[in-house]
């Protein structure tokens, strides 16, 4: 088995970016939904699940000191990483309340623009970083702005048997996955405990409940007037807590993930 793919995804639900290589950080992948567009309002985060047109958001970073926004019929936009004496704003994540750094006035009117409603651009310090749920993880283990954990992992031999049942190729940007895994047989992911990636331990700790994200086309932002692959899905992945597919990981130390690193199951 090996890593057959990695990804990050900068803005929390904006448009995916594959790695040749990546640092794995005591957050996750280095750079990973460190940024995310919230309600100016009410200051909860926004997502794909209610506004589509956000998977075609790209934010890219171009230094540890800038990114840049680009979207269709827009024009691109350096936004600096605030600095630490940059006026806080109130966020919600899920039932997470945190204050983190405004972007400032011109990446939310670049935002709100494109989408359509007022937004701000917040920004996560690694000193505001977000305590995993303890019910699986230890004091201090910690993630950015993702939903839950740092990690996910999908066997691509999983989606290919999703793809057959459904009668067409899906894309892996649908379901979001930080670690790609080839050569396992369908769903033995949701066997794993522990496993080793190069030289790096990963805890594999909770299955991964699907919302109606991978409906979206990730090129195109269009749901799939059919609900594929989420029909497909609530036949054969579901049980009393949701419909899953795929595994959220912790990693148990630092150092940097190549693609084609080996995969070992340790238990």
């Amino acid at each position: 088995m090996h890593l057959s793919a990695l990804y990050r995804y900068p803005l929390k639900s904006g448009a995916g970016e594959r790695l040749d290589q990546g640092w794995c950080g005591p957050l996750g992948l280095h750079g990973d939904r460190r940024w995310m567009a919230v309600d100016a309002a009410s200051g909860r985060f926004l997502t794909q699940r209610a506004l589509p047109r956000m998977a075609l958001l790209q934010l890219r970073w171009q230094d540890e000191r800038a990114v840049r926004l680009t979207a269709p019929g827009m024009p691109e936009l350096e936004v600096e990483v605030p600095e630490p004496s940059a006026p806080l704003r109130g966020t919600f994540i899920w039932r997470e309340a945190l204050r983190v750094p405004d972007c400032g006035d011109r990446a939310a009117e670049w935002l709100s623009r494109f989408l359509g409603r007022e937004t701000r651009l917040v920004y996560l310090p690694e000193s505001e970083a977000i305590q995993i749920d303890r019910e699986f993880a230890a004091d201090g283990e910690r993630t950015a702005f993702t939903d839950g954990f740092p990690f996910l992992l999908i066997g691509q031999s999983s989606l290919d048997d999703l793809c057959a049942r459904v009668g067409r190729p899906l894309e892996m940007l649908r379901f979001r996955p930080s670690l790609v895994v080839a050569g396992s047989a369908p769903y033995a992911e949701d066997s794993w405990k522990r496993i080793r990636i190069g030289t790096i331990d990963f805890r594999v700790v909770k299955p991964c409940s699907r919302c109606a994200i991978p409906t979206i086309d990730p090129s195109s932002a269009e749901r799939s007037p059919d609900q594929e692959p989420l029909a497909t899905l609530l036949r054969y992945r579901r049980d009393k807590d949701g419909v899953f597919f795929g595994q959220n990981l912790i990693a148990a130390g630092t150092g940097t993930l190549d693609e084609g690193m080996p995969v070992e199951v340790l238990e």
